[in-house]
């Protein structure tokens, strides 16, 4: 992006598909693409610019599709390449570009590639992975003889022996998910090779999974062991590693620098500091466009798990958003998002799914969109869907969540606190099925789906969302309309108001002598507006009803021009 001509994305919506949830056109209870070909209308409608797909390789689905085996074949549960290309072309005929997930921070542990690494020491692509001895002083395969002490993702050790050849392979989520050595420039030019296959077929970028994680410190050694942890901390060590900007540089141009046309590249970067965000985005580094940070999402998190709950305070996530929005203000570009595959809902986490779930749905929906960044809409954040509410573990599908349960009871935590637990932060809250009905299933499928539909929709649903008076769809039509049209909400500056008030979020959004005010109340209780916050001409009011002007009523938002 420059001056002289912003580039497309600022005035873009992006819209996450998760093809196992969104809905199955086959019948045998599990999303495809001919399934996402006949719900593309509802985007269209929507307005949304950009439609992230979630993975469809060939995957044996040990981390739902992340693992994958094959990345220039569609898995079969999934549908064809035909079906894959009828997908694109109908996206595009809609005027809507498509992103596909680039996960190469690991691949399976079946893709061709592991397996030839896996045949021999001497094998020439021993390389492509990290394999190493045991820890000196230890036989191999006996506890504690790993490598070095980092703990998985997922649980356990982030190493697994590999009896035939007698060594260790490292893997950062499951076992089923060995990590690339992205030093090996055979692993870097066969990636390249793969995203240009894809780009010649005619996606429009990526969205890359952990990809500030390719870069590790060839060392390894061991990470700090907090108290109660059973393995050390690894991340310093493969977290915005030594050689990260060199290969995101590569990746720009062997893939895109020859190339005509409006990319997008996201990359998912947890850890990452506002300063490194703005060296991953500057465009004058040739980089990415645009990262994913995770700084908001833990803050109702106790340090180092994401188990263990504590409150949100407003204050903290104020001051996380301002300090993003004023890192990148000049250089780089920020991902707005509180919704995606790996979090809960947003409209149970931080707002309010019973008697105000339209008023605290619609509300973060402003407080994201009308910031300046690139808001992600995740598939049914649009209709104000809430978390599963799952009771028993054997509803749930994650393998995070499941080995979380294993690990917990085995250390002696009540069942009941880890189903709790499971109930705020599992993944599976936001995989139930998309709801588009009140008919069996929502409308998702004729068969019984492979994870159970949240019991709600039968009130819930695309369809008596689209009909009702107060519309969360509509809502977020109208968002989007706002920064297709504004050049105010698409590049304005972004200054926080009121910081330390406990309930009221506000900001306003400047341009030239353009001046936009938002206000919202992020609370179930009235809120007396301060003096200097009374509103000028109201643009949008989730109650919209003539109240008191000088009053924000329960999780109400209003927007007004100065």
């Amino acid at each position: 992006m420059n001056d002289t001509a912003p580039a497309w994305w600022t005035r873009a919506v992006v819209y996450q598909i998760y093809p196992r949830s969104f809905a199955d056109a086959t019948g045998d209870g599990v999303g495809d693409l001919a399934g996402i070909i006949s719900r593309l209308d509802h985007l269209a409608d929507l307005g949304v610019d950009v439609i992230w797909l979630s993975p469809v390789h060939e995957s044996p689905g040990h981390d739902n599709g992340y693992d994958i085996s094959n990345y220039r074949r569609i898995d079969a549960v999934f549908g064809t390449a035909e079906e894959f290309d009828e997908l694109l072309r109908q996206v595009h005929r809609r005027g809507m570009k498509l992103i596909m997930d680039l996960v190469v921070n690991h691949t399976s542990d079946q893709h061709s590639a592991f397996v030839t690494s896996a045949s021999a020491r001497d094998n020439p692509s021993r390389d492509s992975y990290y394999w190493r001895d045991a820890r000196p002083g230890f036989d191999p395969g006996e506890p504690g003889a790993e490598p070095n002490n980092w703990g998985s993702f997922f649980g356990g050790p982030a190493w697994s022996y590999h009896r035939p050849t007698g060594q260790y392979y490292l893997h950062l989520f499951t076992p089923q998910q060995p990590d690339l050595n992205w030093d090996s420039s055979r692993v870097r030019q066969s990636v390249y090779e793969m995203m240009n296959w894809w780009l010649d077929r005619g996606v429009d970028g990526f969205r890359m999974d952990v990809i500030n994680f390719i870069s590790k410190d060839p060392r390894l050694p061991d990470g700090l062991v907090e108290p109660g942890s059973a393995y050390g901390d690894g991340g310093p060590w493969f977290t915005n590693g030594p050689r990260i900007h060199e290969f995101l540089q590569e990746m720009r141009r062997s893939a895109f620098s020859h190339r005509e046309g409006d990319f997008l590249t996201v990359g998912e970067t947890p850890g990452a500091t506002v300063e490194q965000a703005l060296l991953y985005t500057d465009a004058a580094r040739g980089e990415l466009d645009m990262v994913f940070q995770f700084e908001h999402v833990q803050l109702d998190h106790e340090p180092g798990s994401k188990w263990e709950y504590r409150e949100l305070d407003l204050r903290d996530l104020k001051t996380s958003w301002n300090r993003w929005q004023r890192g990148l203000a000049d250089r780089g570009w920020n991902s707005l998002y509180l919704s995606n595959h790996d979090q809960p809902r947003q409209v149970s986490r931080v707002g309010d799914e019973g008697r105000y779930r339209y008023e605290s749905a619609t509300l973060w929906a402003t407080l994201l969109h009308l910031q300046r960044g690139t808001p992600y809409i995740y598939q049914g954040e649009e209709i104000g869907m809430t978390s599963a509410g799952f009771t028993e573990i054997g509803q749930y599908r994650d393998i995070e969540s499941l080995n979380f349960h294993r690990d917990a009871l085995a250390r002696g935590m009540p069942e009941a606190d880890v189903l709790r637990a499971l109930r705020r932060m599992s993944r599976d809250n936001a995989r139930t099925p998309m709801q588009w009905d009140a008919g069996p299933h929502a409308g998702f499928s004729e068969a019984e789906p492979w994870i159970s539909v949240n019991p709600n929709h039968a009130e819930i649903n695309v369809e008596a969302d689209r009909a009702s008076e107060r519309s969360i769809f509509r809502w977020y039509q109208r968002l989007i309309r706002m920064r297709h049209e504004s050049p105010l909400i698409a590049l304005g500056s972004c200054h926080l108001l009121h910081g330390d008030h406990p309930r009221l979020y506000a900001f306003e959004r400047l341009l030239g002598q353009e001046r936009l005010q938002v206000a919202a109340n992020v609370s179930a209780e009235d809120l007396p507006l301060p003096p200097d916050l009374a509103p000028g001409r109201t643009l949008m009011d989730n109650y919209d009803d003539g109240g008191d002007p000088l009053v924000l009523r329960p999780w109400q938002v209003r927007v007004s021009a100065a």
